[in-house]
């Protein structure tokens, strides 16, 4: 079965890349949702663009990018990955018999995050997260907007006590980070974590202390 990714127009797109490419080295299967506001996220952040006819080239150039906009700094193997356009609300993953492991939504803005809690499904992956809640599925909700207002807070405590689980794109700095793929990889970590998908994203807390600072 696969996973659901869901990629909403919030800023974050490395986050993204980041959390399929995990997905894909741990061997799991993905099935793709990319809104439509977030092609011109993309578009913007890495001047790749994400066509419905050329979703294979383009997603492999997204993936092979590294997070400071270095193309080729990845391998980057889509085979795994079926690509479902936004607009379509008779595919697959807007049904409950379909089935999927989970669904991540990553990076998820404040509008994505109101249409989910207010069952909305404006969209296929609006529908495909309202299914994975009332499938009692895993939804991983990563929310990256700042400041959150009160709409978007009761949206999310909306979600949490649908069952989803909401893991904000803040890095950490425990885990040593030197370059911003460091900060990165450690969000996508925590979605995976969320998940359950195992990975080795990010140097995980032993209780040592210092255990961060650069050595030399």
């Amino acid at each position: 079965m696969p996973w659901i990714v869901g990629v909403s127009g919030a800023s974050g797109t490395p986050y993204a890349a980041a959390v399929l490419r995990a997905l894909l080295a741990a061997g799991e299967s993905v099935d793709l949702v990319v809104s439509r506001a977030s092609r011109l996220t993309l578009l913007d952040e890495t001047g790749i663009p994400f066509r419905d006819a050329h979703w294979q080239h383009d997603l492999h150039a997204w993936l092979a990018r590294g997070a400071d906009g270095k193309p080729g700094t990845f391998d980057a193997d889509v085979s795994a990955v079926r690509h479902w356009s936004a607009g379509d609300l008779a595919a697959g993953p807007s049904s409950g018999s379909y089935p999927t492991k989970g669904m991540l939504i990553v990076p998820a803005s404040t509008a994505c995050v109101a249409g989910v809690a207010l069952g909305l499904s404006k969209d296929l992956l609006q529908r495909t997260a309202s299914v994975t809640l009332k499938e009692r599925r895993r939804l991983v909700v990563a929310v990256r907007e700042t400041p959150l207002d009160g709409r978007t807070l009761r949206h999310l405590v909306t979600l949490d006590d649908a069952g989803a689980a909401v893991v904000p794109a803040s890095p950490a700095f425990y885990a040593g980070a030197t370059h911003i793929q460091d900060l990165v990889d450690f969000v996508a970590g925590r979605v995976l974590d969320a998940a359950g998908v195992g990975h080795d994203l990010y140097r995980r807390w032993r209780g040592d202390l210092g255990g961060a600072r650069p050595t030399g």
